[in-house]
């Protein structure tokens, strides 16, 4: 999963006071978004595929004019060099940064959303309707939406998540003991951004096993496997914890041969804690029937211009591993996934319809989307093919998700996601921080290079990055946009949704795009050698910026 938010604070909740009566769970049917004729409106349907290679994400048709390299954070080689850390992901996909491997149906840009003049649009939603419709809840009524009409796939089921301040608690567990744990990460680079259009969320549950010690729900068990799983995607080797009683657990988590009532450190190890004592570790993968659930959201804003996640989920995403895979059956499928892409070959999943979409990796993928009046419906076929371009083959993610990888480490990252005060911090396998570098190789703070307000605060009149105003700066105000640009970039998204057009894209632009190819010229290589970057990681070295002990 990719993350993308500020995190929530009293900003959140004084909007909900003043806008919904207080921090409570409430839901608008009526939306006051202008209305559009059923005729103009995109047909909904999970028979008619129009875009057999809704994979290929649009930031993949970025005009790079040669050397401005968004790229490589989505395709990278397999480091196999010296002082390296070893990775379950070995696809090697780093050359598409130096070529296209389309197929014959990807070579023309059917993200056609990019190309929409909404300026129009914008000017007929003002901005107290705006900052209404995204501060209403349409999370609530979803569970009781999909079990009137007998839904088989996944329902949500974690009370009041779209107010994260009544759902999670300071730790990052539901209130609600339904199992759910949120946590603290660095927003992926890029289309991840609060800036570029949306705030979101991450959150994970263990199995039922793993929540527990004898038979009974024991918090310390779940919070040391939720530990382990943790430093498994990492392939770290120990990780702090909150103090712990080892006496009491009857376990030396910290490997130094006594029982203390105070342990403060984790230490990796083959099999997991509790009832779960049974599994075994598999190196960079999740246990089975692990679940993430991911929040996208509107890009929340008050007064003060204080950003958050706000009530309003523009998408609920949703992956269950459902199978673990042996470490030959892993490579054996990079492989193939490798000659298909040679081939021009187009891609293929397991559908199985309301329940889900595999990926090919040991993942069940579901998705809900707003309809035309804002509730979350089901995702249609060709709208879950777009979940496949990342989550599904590209060779930065570990075991096929992002956010987790980039979790504050240790006990500092159990807690919903915050940026305020979070230090941009670098990457494993290179120096300086990750957004700065971004930045630089980017060339703006998008894919598409058009986000003026990231271009005037961050860059200097010749259009190299300004270094020390960068590194002055947390996360936070880094990659939040202005009041202004909040609301602009809400009030592009409700374009799509009253068009129902997301299988023409879902990028929140309200001027047509120029950085963008309409097709691409195969021959022609994205970026030229000295601008490709092939042994960049996801994994963030939070250690060495100071961010945790």
């Amino acid at each position: 999963m990719s993350g993308l938010a500020s995190g929530w604070g009293p900003g959140c909740c004084l909007l909900a006071v003043m806008l919904l009566g207080g921090c409570s769970e409430t839901s608008e049917p009526a939306t006051p978004l202008p209305d559009v004729a059923p005729a103009q409106r995109v047909t909904v349907t999970s028979e008619r595929i129009t875009n057999l290679e809704a994979p290929v994400p649009p930031q993949c048709y970025t005009r790079t004019d040669g050397r401005h390299n968004p790229c490589y954070t989505c395709h990278q080689m397999y480091d196999r060099g010296a002082g390296a850390k070893r990775r379950m992901n070995e696809l090697d996909d780093g050359g598409l940064q130096g070529g296209y491997l389309f197929s014959e149906e990807g070579l023309v840009n059917h993200w056609s959303n990019l190309f929409v003049d909404r300026r129009d649009w914008l000017a007929d939603v003002s901005d107290d309707d705006i900052v209404r419709y995204v501060a209403t809840d349409n999370y609530a009524a979803l569970d009781d939406r999909l079990r009137a009409r007998d839904w088989p796939g996944f329902i949500p089921d974690l009370a009041h998540y779209a107010h994260p301040e009544l759902a999670f608690d300071e730790q990052g567990f539901a209130r609600d003991d339904s199992g759910w744990v949120a946590f603290n990460y660095k927003p992926f680079p890029g289309t991840f951004w609060p800036t570029n259009g949306s705030t979101d969320d991450v959150a994970i549950r263990l199995p039922q096993a793993f929540r527990q010690l004898d038979g009974k729900d024991n918090r310390d068990i779940y919070l040391l496997n939720l530990t382990l799983v943790e430093m498994n995607i990492k392939n770290l080797n120990t990780l702090s914890i909150p103090t712990q009683d080892e006496q009491a657990l009857r376990i030396d988590l910290d490997a130094d041969g006594t029982l203390s009532a105070a342990a403060t450190r984790l230490v990796q190890r083959d099999h997991y804690l509790g009832d779960a004592s049974p599994v075994r570790r598999l190196f960079q993968q999740y246990p089975e029937g692990t679940e993430l659930m991911h929040s996208v959201r509107y890009v929340g804003v008050d007064d003060q211009e204080n950003i958050f996640t706000p009530p309003r989920m523009k998408e609920l995403r949703y992956m269950k591993k459902i199978r673990e895979l042996p470490e030959y059956d892993v490579g054996s499928r990079y492989a193939r996934e490798r000659k298909e892409k040679i081939e021009g070959l187009l891609p293929t999943f397991v559908d199985h319809r309301d329940k889900g979409m595999e990926n090919g990796y040991g993942w069940m993928l579901q998705g809900y989307i707003e309809d035309y009046d804002g509730a979350l419906r089901p995702q249609t076929h060709e709208e879950t093919m777009f979940c496949m371009g990342c989550h599904a083959a590209v060779g930065v993610t570990i075991d096929h998700t992002f956010a987790l990888a980039r979790k504050v480490d240790g006990a500092a990252g159990w807690g919903y996601i915050d940026t305020r005060g979070m230090p941009d911090v670098s990457n494993v396998s290179e120096p300086h921080g990750e957004i700065a570098n971004y930045l630089a190789r980017a060339g703006g703070g998008s894919e598409f290079r058009e986000n003026t307000e990231m271009l005037a605060r961050w860059y200097r009149a010749d259009g190299s990055v300004d270094l020390d105003k960068v590194r002055a700066a947390d996360v936070y105000t880094l990659i939040t946009p202005s009041r202004e640009r909040a609301l602009a970039l809400n009030k592009a998204y409700t374009h799509i949704v009253r068009h129902q057009s997301y299988i023409h894209g879902r990028d929140a632009t309200w001027l047509p795009t120029i950085n963008v190819f309409r097709e691409v010229d195969e021959n022609e290589p994205p970026l030229e050698k000295e601008f490709r970057f092939y042994h960049w990681d996801i994994r963030l070295d939070w250690r060495a910026a100071g961010a945790t002990p």
